[in-house]
């Protein structure tokens, strides 16, 4: 005898909810429908008025950053970048909580950012946000995956296509699936 669907499932997604208060829906339907697709057309030169956008927002974006065209950001107004910051093309921000990026850093393309999950252990697989902190003097190569609640320390170096579920330390270079220190990382001092 084969079991109805409603006696096999452990898990009810009917009931997996965001709450999102009022004025955040407002935010977003609005960034999402008006203000995110006409961000996007921005030509590639343009990257200050695309900064504008993203503060008008709410966005907290330093001195002499570099949004390239193509960077997805859910959510601005969940946004801190230091200055000289630059997000590469193609960049995904899933940033349901803060995202913070310090200063002199590069977040190179193609690269996703995550601060949202699920509890796996809840059977309406609710939505979990935890922050992700990337300290200043960081470059996370390309197509990186960065999870939520991670600290990336001073001067680390994320290599291409890591997977980075805990926090790296400072000045060290990491890569892989899971991303792991490889070595120290040394700045050559000037001549």
């Amino acid at each position: 005898m084969k079991d109805s669907p409603q006696d096999s499932f452990k898990i009810n997604l009917s009931e997996c909810r965001t709450n999102w208060d009022r004025r955040t829906k407002i935010r977003r339907g609005i960034w999402q429908c008006l203000c995110q697709p006409l961000y996007k057309l921005i030509p590639f030169r343009l990257s200050g008025l695309r900064i504008a956008i993203l503060r008008l927002f709410g966005a907290q974006i330093g001195r002499h950053c570099n949004v390239q065209q193509r960077v997805d950001i859910l959510m601005p107004w969940n946004l801190e970048l230091g200055d000289y910051v630059a997000l590469a093309h193609d960049t995904v921000l899933l940033n349901f909580a803060k995202i913070t990026v310090g200063s002199m850093t590069v977040i190179s393309q193609h690269t996703h950012l995550c601060t949202g999950s699920h509890d796996t252990s809840d059977p309406h697989f609710q939505l979990i946000f935890k922050p992700i902190q990337i300290e200043p003097e960081c470059w996370i190569a390309s197509r990186s995956f960065i999870a939520p609640g991670v600290t990336i320390g001073r001067g680390c170096v994320i290599g291409a296509d890591s997977v980075v579920t805990k926090d790296q330390p400072s000045w060290s270079i990491c890569a892989g699936n899971p991303c792991t220190r490889i070595k120290e990382r040394i700045i050559n001092q000037p001549s």
